[in-house]
């Protein structure tokens, strides 16, 4: 089946980048193109796409206001913002308002392409270095409770190797350390296809649908250092 998607960012050359990128998958196809967050309801009422990409700067209506109001209209939509910001608090701001995804623009083609893939089926999907700074906001958050919680558990790391292979269980680490899938591939010496087939694993048998789920997981079992 074919992925529908519409576009919308200011900068006509980064948006003609990205629409280059998709191009190159045959089960995507841009159907759309606006250059601000007020074009975001009429395109999806035109074109009915599984996913839009929506800046999150932009001049009359930002992307964070864009998808709110879209959301608001039509709550199956999928949006996946896209932002030069890697703070937390933008990040949290943009999931709250209905986003599906997050992304830098310092993003490579391969994450462009996985998020887009991940948002499509129904899934969440965040950059990685993104997702090592919620985490650490998580960690923090946690051990400030004040019920005596801690994170991990008896402050000790217990590799979940009753669930997981033991490079499966170094995939999940690197997971939490924010790599992307090109920093595992030289962190473990793995190709990108083989680092990609282990976190498909690691969500199965998880039983988690995306990254950043099976991190926060991984966080509160004391599987993962937070470093």
């Amino acid at each position: 089946m074919t992925t529908k998607i519409v576009i919308i960012d200011d900068h006509q050359l980064f948006r003609e980048g990205v629409k280059r990128i998709l191009d190159f998958e045959k089960s995507f196809e841009v159907v759309a193109e606006g250059d601000d967050g007020k074009d975001a309801i009429h395109l999806v009422e035109q074109y009915h796409p599984d996913v839009v990409i929506m800046d999150i700067n932009m001049p009359h209506t930002n992307g964070i206001e864009a998808t709110q109001q879209l959301i608001e209209k039509y709550p199956e939509s999928r949006v996946i913002i896209l932002s030069i910001h890697d703070d937390e608090n933008y990040v949290t701001h943009a999931l709250k308002t209905g986003a599906s995804g997050y992304l830098l623009k310092e993003m490579d083609a391969d994450a462009l392409v996985e998020a887009v893939k991940v948002v499509a089926e129904g899934g969440s999907y965040i950059h990685p270095k993104v997702t090592h700074n919620l985490v650490k906001e998580y960690r923090r958050l946690a051990t400030e409770t004040g019920n005596g919680e801690s994170y991990p558990p008896n402050g000790e790391i217990r590799r979940p190797l009753h669930l997981l292979t033991r490079r499966e269980c170094e995939v999940l680490q690197l997971l939490a350390d924010g790599k992307s899938n090109l920093g595992f591939g030289e962190a473990l010496f793995i190709s990108e296809k083989t680092v990609k087939n282990h976190v498909s694993n690691i969500l199965q048998k998880m039983n988690v649908n995306d990254r950043t789920q099976a991190v926060v997981v991984a966080i509160k079992n004391g599987w993962v250092e937070v470093r």
